[in-house]
């Protein structure tokens, strides 16, 4: 007897140092380009390593506390680049998810309220950017990934820029 094919959705993921930024949107949102854009900031070092998890589909599983991303057998190290096509790319099996951006989202705003900043998947509540449509994800992730949200976390003004958030620190999905 054959085992039942486990659900996928619709998303990419990228794991960024220990954590996987997984990307949701719309049909033609630009999440293989998000995905891609990720990697490329890992391999500059604007980013900790950043590794393909897999592209357009993929299998979330809640494991001991944690969602985890996995790519479909069949799509294992392909990633779509648009005006390329399908191109093979490292990648690895599994990682857990540490953020979720979605793109094109309703509720994308200059300034989201603190709950629009959090989602739960499979039981699992993880931290969320809401991206509206039209505007560049990557300064978001990029600045998700490496900054702090302000100066209220302890830090003197001394070490704080023009007292706001700009200390450049792992976040979100490398924590």
């Amino acid at each position: 007897m054959i085992a039942p094919a486990r659900p996928t959705i619709h998303g990419s993921a990228v794991r960024v140092g220990e954590r996987a930024v997984l990307i949701r949107g719309p049909s033609a949102a630009g999440k293989s380009r998000l995905a891609f854009d990720l990697i490329l900031a890992g391999r500059s070092g604007h980013i900790p390593a950043a590794t393909l998890v897999g592209d357009d589909r993929l299998h979330l599983e809640a494991v001991r506390g944690q969602l985890v991303a996995r790519p479909p057998r069949e799509l294992e190290g392909l990633i779509e680049v648009r005006g390329l096509g399908i191109r093979q790319c490292h990648f690895v099996a599994e990682a857990p998810v540490g953020l979720v951006i979605d793109l094109c989202a309703p509720d994308g705003e200059r300034l989201p309220p603190p709950e629009a900043l959090r989602t739960t998947l499979l039981g699992i509540e993880i931290a969320r950017i809401p991206v509206e449509p039209g505007f560049s994800p990557l300064p978001i992730v990029i600045a998700a990934l490496t900054t702090l949200p302000g100066c209220s976390d302890g830090l003197s003004a001394v070490d704080c820029r023009k007292e706001f958030g700009n200390h450049i620190s792992p976040t979100i999905a490398t924590e």
